[in-house]
Order: C-alpha cells, then sequence, then structure tokens
C-alpha cells in the first residue's frame, strides 16, 4: 500500500501505459483521478479499479485545452480536496523524417506532447505549492536522448519534456515538490501494436527489429513502465530530483555487438 492515502491523477489513462499504472496505483491504495479524451475507455479504467476494491472517479478532458484541464483539476479538488501526484502520461506519437512532415502534423504532436504536460501542471502545481508536498512525473522518452530514424517530432517533444522536467524542479523544490521524468524504450502498447500492424507488411519482422535495438532483446510492457511510475510517485523516491529514469531495455546506455 505505497500510495495510501494519496490522490494520483494520471492523464491519458484509459488504455496502455497511463491505465496500468491507474490499475497498479488503486491497487497500492491511492484514490485515483482518471483523465482521458475517450470517456468510453477512461469509464472502463475507473470502474474496473473500483471492481477490484479501490478508489477511482474518471474526469473527462483534453489536456491541450486550458478551460477543460482546469475544470478537471477544480473538480478533483472539490473531490478530493487535494492531489498529491500528477502524472503526465497523455501523448501521442509521430512519424517521418522532418522534410516528410507536414507543419499541421508537426504542430499536432508538439501541441499535445507539451501542451499537454504544462498545462495539468500549470493547474495542479498551486495546490501542491500550498500543501507543500508533492510528486509530478513527466512522461519522456529514451529517444530524448538517443537518434531514431523517422520520428523528428516525437523527438523533439519528448526532448523538451526532459528539459522541461530540470526546469521545473529547481522552481519548485522549495515547495517540496518532486518533479521526476519516465524515459520508457519501446514499450507493447495497443498503439505500438496497431502502428506495426497496420505500417509494415510483415509486423513480426519488425517486432524483432525494435527487439534487437534493445540490450534486453525484448519489449517492454506497460507494467513495466507503470512500477517505474508506481516508485516516482511514492515517498520510495523521495530523494530523486528532476531524475530521468529509464526503463529501456539498455536502449540508451548499450550496444549489442
Amino acid at each position: 500500500m505505497r500510495l495510501e492515502n494519496k490522490v494520483t491523477l494520471i492523464t491519458g489513462a484509459g488504455s496502455g501505459i497511463g491505465k496500468s499504472s491507474a490499475l497498479l496505483f488503486g491497487r497500492e491504495g491511492a484514490y485515483v483521478i482518471v483523465n482521458d479524451l475517450d470517456a468510453t475507455k477512461g469509464a472502463e479504467t475507473a470502474a474496473e479499479i473500483i471492481a477490484n476494491g479501490g478508489k477511482a472517479l474518471f474526469l473527462q478532458a483534453d489536456v491541450t485545452d486550458p478551460e477543460s484541464v482546469k475544470q478537471m483539476v477544480d473538480t478533483a479538488i472539490e473531490t478530493c480536496g487535494r492531489i498529491d501526484v500528477l502524472f503526465n502520461n497523455a501523448g501521442i506519437s509521430g512519424v517521418g523524417a522532418l522534410h516528410e512532415l507536414e507543419p499541421e502534423q508537426w504542430d499536432r504532436v508538439i501541441r499535445v506532447n507539451i501542451r499537454g504536460v504544462f498545462l495539468p501542471s500549470k493547474y495542479v502545481l498551486p495546490h501542491m505549492m500550498e500543501q507543500r508536498s508533492g510528486s509530478i512525473i513527466n512522461m519522456s522518452s529514451c529517444v530524448a536522448e538517443i537518434g531514431l530514424a523517422r520520428r523528428a517530432s516525437y523527438s523533439a517533444t519528448k526532448g523538451a519534456v526532459l528539459a522541461l522536467t530540470k526546469s521545473m524542479q529547481v522552481d519548485y523544490a522549495s515547495y517540496q515538490i518532486r518533479v521526476n521524468a519516465l524515459l520508457p524504450g519501446t514499450i507493447l502498447t495497443p498503439f505500438v501494436e496497431n502502428y506495426l500492424k497496420t505500417s509494415y507488411d510483415d509486423p513480426e519482422a519488425a517486432i524483432a527489429s525494435l527487439k534487437s535495438r534493445q540490450l534486453s532483446q525484448d519489449l517492454g510492457t506497460p507494467e513495466d513502465v507503470a512500477a517505474a511510475a508506481l516508485f516516482l510517485a511514492s515517498d520510495d523516491s523521495k530523494f530523486m530530483m528532476g531524475s530521468p529514469l529509464y526503463i529501456d531495455g539498455g536502449a540508451v546506455f548499450g550496444k549489442n555487438a
């Protein structure tokens, strides 16, 4: 029960890493505020937490829209009185080399992946500052540290999130607020599975290629990242501030011979 009596807000919790994290946080005693743009998936996550004996509330909001995010945070505070953990998980992928991208494609990835961290943080932080405690977890990626073909927009956003994490930590350390970043490698989420099936003639060969990039010779699971998020959310990581936490199977610091 590492999150007992803690109120946690997870964006993009309707599927993948966000859902796995929400379910794990619920099992660890947290009151989980489940956010997603997809009302059906978000409500399903909250219902599953409750069915497993946990406490949850689904709040639909668009993390790129200020009024939507403000209303979500206001409702969370009215309902629970506080927010102890904010996990900025919502995000989208972007595929293409720079010259291949249309400005609208670039702008959409930038908007969701950076603005979607900025806005929830903006509206949650004043409450954490008042209570003088809190943990914010920002979803970056190992591509913030390494080059990866045809991921220009995605890499740009995840590098920005990592830099933002460090800057936020400096600004809010005096309020006993911790801000850290997760840097996953390739995680076999439903989104990745669908992308491989629709983008490659031989999805199995594509998966084998992805596995070869990682020293583990395997892909991560949403549960792998959820366990790392739990660590950052809990008091177990109380001495981690402004830190990147890699869950990448050795993609960044290792290379197979």
